[in-house]
């Protein structure tokens, strides 16, 4: 079957300019368009039949009819989106580089909410959805990057139910203190846009967690580990960190361009030590604090005065919005008062270049320095700091990398600063400038052993086999709703079968789910149906539940039936008295759990704990959505820390979070019943996580049916609606 990739992108990976010999193309610049460029033409070849890049051109219809395309040299086809200025305009300066941008890198102060921002941020998404439904196949691929299309996988994913969807966020994710600012409406039209994914990638595991936790928090979703449950779907969000293709920079020193051109600059440096970064013009490349720095260096180390000198290049972007404008005329102005102050005819300080830099310039740059300055505020990545420590074959040469940049997660062995510390930069760059040859090589060998390992094609690859696996799970979880024809068929099967069990959760199975567990009484009619199956020749029936052993001896005691309480740790035949399946008895570890949930009771308004005798539980079905959600992630987390070293599992349920002794669950409980006997009939109803351990015990058998209750995805082979559907299934077999 064809198996066509679609990359979509704000920008298609040229730009279009005006020349006297009329409209001209030339290679866009950046991390996204480098790694994903990258990738297109030296993997995927083994995957995707066709490669398509959708996106913006930057000019006019007629002005793109009238190119003169030919990329032939390239390995996918351009797929063009058309967008009024106007719109353009609002959409892109406005909301995604006003608003999210300075947000995400956590610049709130810089953020600008315009309500006509973000009606254009739709509009402009709705726009790429309509190109992207117009040139859809089957068996499609779709991978969404960056901010400027955060909502696009959401308007897709109602469309086509089973298309499958990648998401890569090329910028931080912020935490949900930050991401909170947002209104309320941009926030849940943003994250629901995501969540249209089957996977959302991110650079570093921090971003991944700031993501999980403002679903949780800003929309209520469900979290199972790195898993959103939204829309009866399962979402992965995992981090790939992005890379390069390291066998280019790897070879830079072998090009003869490239060796022309770093003579050049080797003249220029003579015996002076060199300094180089490389930036787009942007407040979060902590430039300003970069050049402030340096002259710290100076005044703190005045030997070297005349003896380093640091090619800083800018390169231009977003110079419409004020705020870029601002920071352009701040470095230019602090470079030439600098260089006037310092500086005397025969050597100046800095040597400034706002301009593009073509390739092989950059990589001669990048091989005759001694040190690279790359220190941002708040990057995602940066994948400069990368290519410069793949260039440096030789083994020489010092990379000054700011903590705040996703690359310093993998690249620890570089000099790593706060970029708000001008002293410790200082101190850096004086560091670097000494350290002795041996030292040097020695920490490249590592950082370059580690980038080489995981390069451009070896992210991609890796997205792409977990996008794979995360369709696979979810495909296997999906369950078959339990129709007329379903129920007739299972009634057929039960009534042949010799010998029958019937598992059956309490909550949310047979009765409703109630804001006050204590209202949650069986009727007078549940309790006959259940009789009347227990009654049935061969048939055992089981209510296998988390609640505690008394109220299900004073609700379900007097029905003949076998009854499970706190999901397997005690059990309790018809006329017998409750058994303990616990080996360890609860001691000490309530009171300590008690105190930490306590806390939380005061911190939740309408929350409240549960003791039972081998576990102690905290709900919050009663309380405010967004606060308990909030307060439920810390508690959950807390109790994780707190229960590590001990024999005690923390399970976090339907708006309850359950401490309980390590390895009780329904599926144990399960596991000692088909021990004892032997079946050919098995039925198993839940509607919980809780219930899923009894789903997967029972998976392998062909003789068992497991329905879930409500069309989450789950290990169960079927589904149904709600309680009143299964009190109605369970008629049928009378």
């Amino acid at each position: 079957m064809q198996k066509r990739l679609i990359v979509v992108s704000n920008r298609l990976p040229l730009t279009v300019e005006s020349s006297e010999q009329g409209y001209l193309t030339r290679p866009s610049s950046g991390g996204l368009v480098s790694a994903v460029n990258a990738y297109l033409n030296t993997g995927g070849h083994e995957v995707f039949t066709e490669k398509i890049w959708l996106g913006m051109p930057g000019c006019s219809t007629e002005i793109w009819d009238s190119l003169a395309l030919d990329n032939k040299a390239e390995a996918y086809n351009y797929l063009p989106v058309f967008i009024s200025e106007e719109t353009y305009d609002l959409y892109y300066n406005g909301f995604s580089n006003s608003v999210l941008w300075p947000l995400f890198h956590y610049f709130p102060s810089f953020a600008v909410y315009n309500a006509e921002y973000f009606e254009a941020y739709i509009n402009a998404n709705v726009k790429f959805c309509k190109v992207l439904a117009a040139n859809l196949q089957k068996g499609d691929v779709v991978w969404i990057h960056d901010y400027h299309l955060l909502p696009l996988a959401g308007m897709l994913r109602k469309q086509f139910p089973e298309l499958t969807i990648g998401v890569f966020l090329h910028i931080p994710f912020p935490s949900f203190e930050l991401f909170r600012v947002i209104p309320k409406k941009w926030q849940k039209e943003i994250l629901q846009g995501m969540l249209g994914a089957d996977l959302v990638g991110f650079h570093t595991a921090e971003y991944v967690l700031h993501f999980l936790r403002s679903c949780e928090l800003s929309l209520g979703a469900e979290r199972d580990g790195q898993t959103i449950i939204w829309n009866n779907r399962r979402i992965k969000a995992d981090a790939f960190p992005i890379s390069i293709e390291y066998g280019i920079f790897n070879e830079a020193l072998n090009s003869p361009e490239v060796k022309s051109l770093k003579s050049k600059y080797l003249t220029i440096k003579n015996t002076k030590k060199l300094l180089f970064s490389v930036d787009r013009l942007d407040y979060t490349k902590g430039i300003n604090n970069r050049l402030e720095a340096y002259e710290k260096f100076f005044s703190l180390y005045p030997e070297f005065i005349g003896k380093v000198v640091f090619i800083l290049v800018v390169v231009p972007s977003r110079d419409t919005i004020p705020k870029y404008s601002e920071e352009k005329k701040y470095i230019d102005e602090y470079i030439g008062n600098f260089n006037s102050r310092l500086g005397d005819i025969s050597w100046q300080p800095i040597i400034y270049q706002y301009g593009h830099l073509e390739f092989d310039e950059l990589l001669a740059l990048y091989t005759a320095c001694d040190l690279a300055l790359i220190t941002p505020i708040r990057d995602g990545m940066n994948l400069v700091a990368k290519e410069f420590i793949a260039s440096r074959s030789d083994l020489q040469g010092v990379l000054v990398l700011s903590e705040m940049a996703g690359a310093a997660a993998e690249l620890q062995e570089a000099l790593l600063i706060n970029p708000n510390d001008l002293n410790e930069m200082a101190e850096a760059i004086k560091l670097g400038l000494e350290m002795n040859p041996e030292e040097q090589k020695s920490r490249l060998i590592k950082m370059r052993r580690r980038i080489s390992r995981y390069d451009v094609k070896a992210w991609a690859v890796d997205y792409f086999k977990e996008l794979d696996t995360t369709i696979l799970k979810e495909a296997s979880r999906k369950t078959q709703y339990m129709g007329a024809e379903g129920i007739q068929e299972l009634v057929s099967k039960f009534k042949r079968a010799q010998k029958k069990l019937m598992l059956i959760d309490y909550d949310g199975t047979l009765v409703p789910i109630q804001k006050d567990p204590t209202l949650a009484i069986p009727t007078e009619h549940l309790l006959k149906t259940l009789t009347q199956l227990s009654l049935l020749e061969n048939n055992e029936v089981y209510i296998i539940s988390g609640r505690d052993g008394d109220t299900l001896h004073q609700w379900l005691g007097e029905v003949p039936i076998g009854l499970v309480a706190e999901h397997g740790a005690k059990i309790r035949e018809y006329n017998r008295d409750w058994v303990s399946k616990v080996s360890i008895e609860p001691e000490g570890w309530k009171d300590s759990i008690y105190g930490i949930m306590d806390k939380y009771v005061s911190k939740c308004p309408n929350s409240f704990i549960e003791i039972k005798e081998y576990s102690i539980a905290w709900h919050y079905r009663k309380s405010d959505t967004f606060l308990s959600n909030a307060k439920a992630a810390e508690l959950f987390e807390e109790l994780l820390t707190y229960t590590l070293p001990l024999a005690l599992d923390v399970i976090h349920g339907k708006k309850v979070i359950e401490v309980r002794n390590n390895g009780v669950n329904k599926g144990k409980a399960v596991e000692r019943k088909l021990e004892a006997n032997e079946y050919d009939f098995i039925l198993c109803i839940g509607d919980d996580k809780t219930d899923e351990d009894m789903f997967t015990v029972l998976e392998p058998l062909p003789y068992a049916y497991t329905i879930k209750v409500g069309n989450q995805p789950s290990t169960a082979k079927h589904h149904v609606d709600n309680p009143f559907l299964v009190l109605a299934l369970l008629e049928k077999f009378l």
